[in-house]
């Protein structure tokens, strides 16, 4: 069994900065992949940013140039640095790690989300 814990959501001012970080811990053999999504009221989850366990990164087009995901693959955790954030980037971020346990089963697991919101 695979448990995320996200932490860094907030209140911020429009252009301004935050950071997520998201741990996973539990049975976790290898690591795939960890992403951030978000979801805003009213509207479906969405891919902010994936990076692989080779460093491979992916980015909604509405993320780059503002977004930086990175990760400590010794830690299992995954970080989103957001900068220059808008109105439009409040939401409930969430995040997902893929993988193997121990036990060779293949896990999808989610965080259980920290809120974004931003605001004047």
């Amino acid at each position: 069994q695979v448990q995320l814990v996200e932490s860094g959501g907030g209140l911020v001012q429009p252009g301004g900065s935050l950071r997520l970080s998201c741990a996973a811990s539990g049975t976790i053999f290898s690591m795939n992949a960890m992403g951030w999504y978000r979801q805003a009221p009213g509207k479906q989850r969405e891919l902010v940013a994936a990076i692989t366990s080779d460093g491979v990164t992916e980015y909604a087009d509405s993320a780059k140039g503002r977004f930086t995901i990175s990760s400590d693959n010794a830690k299992n955790t995954v970080y989103l640095q957001m900068n220059s954030l808008k109105r439009a980037d409040t939401a409930v971020y969430y995040c997902n790690a893929e993988g193997t346990t121990w036990s060779n089963d293949d896990f999808d697991s989610w965080g259980q989300g920290t809120q974004v919101t931003v605001s004047s």
